[in-house]
């Protein structure tokens, strides 16, 4: 379903068990950066109605998340760590296109949305299916069936609202930059990472 030219090695999970203070600090700030960007969305295109809808749900769903991985983060008596930055999404913010209209801008930010929910939707399957601790494993099960949700949202909404972009087209090349960058990662214990 979701297109990723490589998948993550299993292996990684071993990185992530050996620091589960980070996957959930870094898992933790990667929700609010996604709440975020939904409100980002919503900020540029206030004027349409039904996306403005979807996105403060969206938001509102990933603020969620957060709370959730915080307080997983407080019953195992762990630290929510300082903001990190996600080198892996800021490689995909190059790739965004920077000229065409404002429609055309709108619908490389969803396709920009939609890589990283399905990224982080294959990678909270590794965990759910890798990893020994059981209530994490259920945990990021659930996790991945919401993000699959966002995924399709914001890819279906980059179809509903292209003008002049060959959307299928702009996703394959998306998918190939995506797998062109994501060999680079999978070596920390780091959502992206």
């Amino acid at each position: 379903m979701l297109g990723l030219k490589l998948a993550t090695d299993p292996r990684w999970v071993n990185i992530v068990e050996s620091n589960i203070e980070e996957i959930l600090t870094d898992h933790a700030w990667c929700e609010q950066k996604a709440a975020s960007n939904a409100i980002s969305i919503v900020t540029y295109n206030s004027e349409i109605e039904e996306l403005v809808t979807e996105m403060l749900e969206i938001a509102r769903e990933e603020l969620e998340h957060f709370q959730m991985v915080h307080n997983i983060i407080k019953q195992r008596g762990l630290t929510l760590g300082r903001e990190r930055k996600d080198h892996y999404v800021n490689e995909l913010l190059k790739f965004m296109k920077k000229d065409g209209s404002r429609r055309d801008a709108l619908c490389d930010r969803l396709l920009f949305s939609a890589m990283i929910e399905a990224r982080s939707c294959e990678r909270f399957k590794v965990l759910s299916e890798n990893i020994q601790d059981p209530e994490l494993a259920k945990f990021y099960r659930d996790l991945m069936i919401s993000e699959a949700g966002h995924y399709t949202t914001f890819l279906g909404f980059a179809r509903k609202y292209q003008d002049n972009i060959d959307i299928d087209k702009r996703w394959k090349e998306w998918i190939e930059y995506e797998g062109s960058i994501i060999t680079n990662y999978g070596k920390n214990e780091t959502v992206h990472g």
